[in-house]
């Protein structure tokens, strides 16, 4: 019922499955010296506008009927609003659109809704509930009009199906040296153009580098920390630790596997925050680094990554993850010693591509031990790779 572009509220799919998908096929066209365009789409008030009868359509057309249909048409229908202002109240007016936000239900109708609109695509298209990007290589002037039909399509279903886009929220990026920045119309007005853009909370630019994105999630984790040091007067390595794991540090690691970062300014950047953080403690007044974060039981935010980056690789070759394991990898079956999971490094034009997540964690990977990468559980997987992380650089 719904189809593989979407990662939102679905199983084994997240942002960072969709940031994964996207950022493979962007970097290895841009290696290839193809230029890619990239639209952002956004949807107008996206789970309020969905049409309760095209919606129950939709259902049945899937197969669904009977008492599940009947109690889905219940669910949705005979709800009522009004507004009220100062002690004013408007109206009762029946609502006729939308599926009911914070429930789980109606995330997935939604999905269900906005399913169809990849019919008759050319380009790559990728969702997250309502947030929705079409890209593709624009290296000839086909591959351009081929987007410019896309987006004719998009707005006749978006017409049809009373889901109108936002455009003055739609954007276009353009990536590439040889990128012509072709003009883009939906529904008869031009896309403005940017040169970065947040996409499901990572920060994308034209040139697919990620020190804007590093510089954005160091603030956000100095800004915890500042709040922080003026909420606690006594600072203990028991209580810093817990806040900085719990508070801080998942600012510095979100979806951390599709903007790892592998210029030294850009990883000292994030690194300085740990820094603070263990500079806080009592225990570890006027001590090095390294011996701060040990007092703490913690390592590098490097080792961190490298971990986050094999631990990926495992759920992806078992099936943990949805997406295809030959859309970022390709199995090494040549008879050379070590695991019976080597995988293939390409060779690359460009950095995007060289330190892009699917290449830069071949060399890690097939330096681990055969009974590590064959383990029977994410758990025993863990393990196995903390002992390697121990032996290589030291991992707590």
């Amino acid at each position: 019922m719904i189809g593989n572009s979407q990662h939102g509220f679905r199983e084994k799919k997240s942002c960072l499955t969709n940031l994964l998908e996207f950022s493979e096929n962007v970097t290895g066209w841009l290696d290839g010296g193809k230029p890619v365009d990239i639209i952002y789409l956004d949807f107008q008030k996206a789970f309020d506008k969905v049409p309760h009868q095209r919606l129950l359509l939709k259902l049945a057309a899937h197969g669904i009927g009977g008492q599940v249909l009947e109690w889905i048409r219940n669910w949705l229908q005979y709800r009522k609003q009004r507004v009220v202002n100062k002690g004013n109240m408007s109206e009762w007016s029946e609502v006729i659109s939308g599926v009911p936000q914070g429930s789980v239900l109606g995330p997935i109708l939604f999905n269900v809704y906005v399913n169809d609109i990849d019919d008759n695509l050319r380009s790559k298209i990728l969702k997250f509930a309502d947030d929705v990007k079409l890209y593709g290589s624009v290296g000839s002037k086909w591959e351009s009009n081929n987007i410019r039909e896309d987006l004719i399509v998009l707005s006749k279903w978006s017409q049809e199906w009373q889901m109108l886009f936002n455009i003055e929220k739609c954007k276009v990026m353009h990536m590439g040296a040889k990128n012509k920045c072709e003009k883009y119309t939906l529904i008869n007005r031009d896309l403005s153009m940017v040169k970065e853009e947040r996409d499901l909370g990572v920060i994308v630019n034209d040139t697919f580098k990620v020190a804007k994105q590093c510089l954005v999630a160091s603030k956000k984790g100095n800004q915890v920390l500042g709040m922080i040091s003026r909420s606690f007067v006594y600072r203990n390595k028991i209580i810093i630790k817990k806040l900085y794991k719990s508070l801080v540090r998942p600012h510095l690691e979100y979806c951390i596997q599709a903007w790892r970062p592998h210029l030294i300014k850009d990883i000292e950047i994030l690194e300085k925050v740990q820094r603070r953080a263990s500079r806080m403690v009592i225990e570890c007044k006027g001590m090095e680094y390294e011996k701060r974060i040990a007092i703490l039981g913690l390592t590098t935010l490097e080792t961190r990554r490298r971990r986050a980056d094999l631990l990926e690789v495992y759920k992806i070759l078992n099936k943990h993850e949805g997406i295809d394991e030959n859309s970022l990898f390709t199995r090494n079956i040549g008879k050379t010693r070590g695991n019976t999971c080597k995988l293939f490094k390409r060779r690359s034009n460009l950095d995007v591509s060289k330190f892009s997540f699917s290449n830069r964690i071949c060399n890690d990977w097939n330096e681990l031990p055969n009974e590590v990468v064959t383990a029977s559980c994410i758990n025993g997987f863990k393990n196995g790779v903390d002992n390697i992380l121990g032996k290589w650089g030291g991992f707590k």
